[in-house]
């Protein structure tokens, strides 16, 4: 597989890099340190094409590819993995199931001002019991008229305090085989009677990124709200985390080579008596470790993201990519902060906040473990 950038991807990422280190940077650590919603930030990468990289022009995105939407998520997950995160999750978990599955009407309405950042979108699969398809308790009755009645809950829905929509998995059960639940896709308003949100989550890291638990009581969903058919949720929300565990290893990437630019800096100028740290073999080689694990991670996201431009089944590469750049970006903050000795321990530096930041790319979208029974179940069907 080649893995050169084309002469078009080379620009986005450029754009996007010029962009993250000029406009986000110089407001991550206030932001973190706020917990506030980067209003301005989210404006500008909607002005950019960054919302709906690989959704067609036609219906309101840039229409470009998974690979530059990868590249654009690390250029800003960088410099602020919050915004990093609001943007992987608008374009992999809403709009692509969106693109993949809307019907025409849907795209118009609801797709188009996603993918233009005018009207964002969120996904809530995760319950407070868990994320387990086959034990969700949010459940969907369908009416007479087509129509749904919601009643359940959705936690850790990113940008859940912010969104229009919101794309929400419950159970149906046909009439025919009620003892036969399945999983259906509905798109949920804001403001719809009946939908509440909890307070915003109070968070280890990526704290800029708002998420909170939503709240479905008697929600009545209209026919022309249902995503895909009846009963095929499973498969919606299989394809979205798919990609979507391509954003978050592009997240993770961009949280470590922030972390490996700054030990690099750091080991340049900190002396140890009368020469730098960076002449320690000690400091050698924990730089020449971070960046070896940083290429590797780089290279499986890229393949998963040109397989899913391909149509090419791509759920345990993604997975790969997922497990291997979230542990990762584990790792290599650590030993950032590790050269950084106790100023790496300081607010000032932003090592922290990337240490911070790293550890919830092992936790959502599929904790590690979820993604080796995913990938083992690949290598056993073999």
């Amino acid at each position: 597989m080649n893995f050169d950038l084309t002469a078009e991807q080379q620009r986005v990422r450029d754009a996007a890099r010029d962009f993250a280190r000029r406009e986000i940077e110089p407001r991550a650590a206030e932001l973190d340190r706020a917990a506030r919603w980067p209003t301005e930030i989210v404006a500008r990468m909607a002005e950019l094409g960054f919302l709906g990289v690989a959704v067609p022009v036609s219906h309101g995105g840039a229409g470009l590819d998974s690979v530059s939407c990868a590249l654009v998520v690390e250029e800003i997950s960088a410099a602020c993995a919050s915004s990093g995160l609001i943007a992987s999750v608008n374009n992999a978990l809403f709009c692509d199931p969106l693109l993949a599955f809307g019907t025409e009407l849907q795209k118009r309405e609801i797709l188009a001002p996603a993918a233009a950042g005018k009207k964002l979108g969120c996904f809530g699969l995760t319950e407070p019991t868990g994320s387990d398809p086959r034990y969700l308790l949010t459940t969907a009755e369908k009416q007479g008229d087509g129509s749904f009645l919601l009643d359940g809950a959705k936690c850790f829905v990113t940008s859940g305090p912010e969104a229009e929509h919101c794309l929400v998995f419950a159970v149906t059960s046909p009439p025919s085989h009620p003892e036969e639940p399945r999983l259906t896709a509905l798109l949920v308003q804001r403001g719809t009677p009946g939908v509440r949100l909890g307070p915003p989550d109070d968070k280890l890291g990526i704290k800029a990124a708002s998420s909170c638990t939503l709240f479905f009581e008697r929600v009545r969903v209209p026919a022309s709200h249902l995503l895909g058919e009846e009963g095929g949720g499973l498969a919606i929300a299989g394809a979205a985390l798919d990609g979507g565990r391509i954003g978050v290893a592009a997240q993770a990437i961009g949280i470590a080579r922030a972390a490996l630019e700054k030990a690099v800096a750091y080991a340049r100028e900190r002396k140890a008596g009368k020469a730098p740290i960076a002449g320690l073999q000690a400091i050698q080689f924990m730089i020449a470790d971070m960046a070896v694990e940083i290429d590797a991670a780089r290279l499986l996201t890229l393949r998963a993201a040109r397989m899913k431009d391909l149509g090419v089944r791509h759920g345990a590469e993604s997975s790969m990519a997922k497990l291997l750049a979230s542990e990762m970006a584990t790792r290599v903050t650590h030993k950032a902060l590790q050269i950084h000795g106790g100023h790496g321990y300081l607010t000032a530096l932003g090592v922290e906040r990337h240490y911070r930041d790293a550890r919830s790319t092992e936790l959502y979208q599929g904790s590690s473990e979820i993604q080796r029974i995913v990938i083992a179940a690949r290598e056993l069907q073999a």
